[in-house]
């Protein structure tokens, strides 16, 4: 079994692993380290991201864990709360390689936080797998020491567009109504989407942007209640998927369709289930995906195990899965490389290319998952996700009675 070391607000929960000694072996374990968002705006899908990660870490080392050199290490992980700030994440990240001596660096919650983070990760030569950081403008920095399991952020809510073009006999009349928050990602999520839109040369009535903190879209709603878009398009992270579907509820907002980015990370199936209804979800992975591999079995195999470990998840997102995907990768590493060398490790990551639970994953030389795509779902009246590959799997249009 292994043991789970945080530090929140910079303070040692750990003792024993927060001397400045620390290296990235001790004894049999390899320490990786995580500049993680457990307070702040970022806060629930921080732990989202810590819970994947800690499960993944429990799996493979009771599994029997690395095996580098014919011997067997185990696998834990020394984590900071970076508070949801980037400027705290990147000095958090630099205290993890030059104080704590960690040289394999697993990501943080967020583009914006994997933005601020990266540079660093990149002026010492350490390796960073992150999961939660899918702004596409990460892989056009050049860096050699950056790799994502995630699809990028321009593909997230771009199918929407596509889904209400096909449910329209003329897509140049199609009316949509724009909601986003400020942030690296969803301004990525919005770019995808005002491709599609300028492709299908539909009208964009309403393009707000949220307010930083993510709790009020009321004035977007009033005009969303006035306009009467044919489609109403939402970004604003687990706290702004939590807003909308409240206040769409409390205004009886009706929009032939609505889609959203993280709402299972802000279970609006559970909290807000009458407004939820009919809302569009992308998603990077689905439970019963048909994609396994030898480590964590099948998406339906691993959910279990999750789940059974986290039992206050009904519903798991996604972003716990690929941060398990993550850990994965370091494992897969560590033994191609045969090394801790953090060179050799850091191409044996390029050079990943296999099935997971997760979907495949293979890395351009940008360091982007070139092998998986995103998914959309869509949640009925009781509450449940159902896939939805083309239009005709969607139901349209949303009506709810309030």
């Amino acid at each position: 079994m292994f043991t789970k070391h945080g530090i929140v607000a910079g303070v040692a929960l750990a003792v024993s692993l927060a001397t400045p000694a620390m290296a990235k072996v001790e004894g049999d374990t390899i320490i990786l380290g995580s500049s993680i968002s457990l307070t702040g705006k970022y806060a629930t899908n921080g732990l989202h991201t810590q819970r994947g990660y800690d499960y993944a870490v429990k799996v493979i080392n009771e599994a029997g864990g690395v095996k580098v050199g014919g011997k067997s290490y185990k696998l834990d992980v020394k984590y900071y709360d970076d508070e949801s700030t980037p400027a705290r994440g990147a000095q958090l990240a630099e205290r993890l390689i030059q104080q704590d001596g960690v040289e394999f660096m697993l990501g943080p919650y967020s583009s914006g936080m994997t933005k601020a983070i990266a540079p660093v990760s990149e002026k010492f030569g350490v390796p960073m797998v992150e999961a939660e950081g899918a702004s596409r403008s990460l892989f056009t920095q050049g860096y050699k020491y950056l790799f994502a399991v995630l699809s990028t952020s321009e593909q997230y809510l771009s199918t929407a567009i596509d889904f209400a073009a096909e449910k329209s006999s003329n897509p140049g009349d199609v009316r949509i109504a724009l909601a986003f928050e400020g942030d690296p990602f969803s301004m990525d999520v919005r770019a995808g989407v005002m491709d599609k839109i300028n492709e299908y040369g539909m009208k964009v009535v309403i393009d707000d942007q949220l307010p930083a903190d993510l709790s009020d879209m009321s004035t977007t709603l009033t005009k969303v209640k006035a306009l009467k878009p044919d489609a109403l398009i939402i970004s604003g992270h687990s706290k702004g998927a939590a807003t909308a579907a409240r206040q769409i509820d409390e205004m009886k907002v009706n929009v032939p369709m609505i889609a959203m980015t993280h709402c299972e990370a802000a279970k609006v199936q559970e909290k807000f289930p009458k407004p939820a209804n009919g809302f569009l979800c992308p998603t990077q992975w689905v439970e019963t995906l048909s994609k396994s591999d030898p480590m964590f079995g099948s998406a339906a195999d691993w959910n279990a195990g999750f789940k059974a470990d986290n039992p206050s998840y009904t519903s798991v997102p996604y972003q716990s899965a690929q941060a398990s995907a993550a850990v994965y990768v370091f494992k897969q590493a560590f033994e191609a490389a045969n090394s801790f060398d953090k060179d050799a490790v850091r191409d044996a990551i390029a050079a990943v290319e296999m099935e997971t639970f997760y979907g495949d994953i293979k890395f351009s030389e940008n360091g982007n998952n070139i092998a998986k795509p995103m998914f959309m779902r869509q949640i009925d009246g009781n509450s449940q996700y159902n896939l939805v590959e083309k239009a005709g799997d969607m139901v349209f249009p949303r009506n709810v009675s309030y």
